[in-house]
C-alpha cells in the first residue's frame, strides 16, 4: 500500500490552468517508485473515468483518455516522490473530483490498488 494525498485542485475559468500534485509518504516512497501512477476523474452521477497514467520511474511511458489529450500533461519527479497532472485549456466538462492513484500500469481502475482521497476540479464556462 501507497499512501497518496492529492493537491492543487480549486475553481477556475475555462481555458484556465491548473496543475494537480499527488505526493507519496517516505515511508511508501520505494514503493510508490516501483509503481504506475495515473489519475483518474468522478463527475457527479457519473462513473470513474481513466484520465491519464505515467510508468513506474526509470522507463517513462504516459498514456491519455482521448478527452485530455493534448491538453493534460502527467509527470513525476521521483527525488519528491510525487505525480503531477498539467492542465491547460480547461473545460466546463473537465469538473470533477481528481483521484490519483498507485499500481500497475493501465486505464483501468481494478489494476491500482492504493488511492488518494480526491481533490476537486471546478471549471466555470
Amino acid at each position: 500500500q501507497v499512501q497518496l494525498v492529492e493537491s492543487g485542485g480549486g475553481l477556475v475559468q475555462a481555458g484556465g490552468s491548473l496543475r494537480l500534485s499527488c505526493a507519496a509518504s517516505a515511508a511508501s516512497g520505494r514503493t510508490f517508485s516501483a509503481s504506475a501512477v495515473a489519475w483518474f476523474r468522478q463527475a457527479p452521477g457519473k462513473e470513474r473515468e481513466f484520465v491519464a497514467v505515467i510508468s513506474r520511474s526509470g522507463a517513462t511511458t504516459t498514456r491519455y483518455s482521448q478527452s485530455v489529450e493534448g491538453r493534460f500533461t502527467i509527470s513525476r519527479d521521483n527525488a519528491k516522490n510525487t505525480v503531477y497532472l498539467q492542465m491547460t485549456s480547461l473545460k466546463p466538462e473537465d469538473t470533477a473530483v481528481y483521484y490519483c492513484a498507485a499500481g500497475v500500469y493501465s486505464n483501468s481502475p481494478g489494476t491500482f490498488g492504493s488511492w488518494g482521497q480526491g481533490t476537486q476540479v471546478s471549471v466555470s464556462s
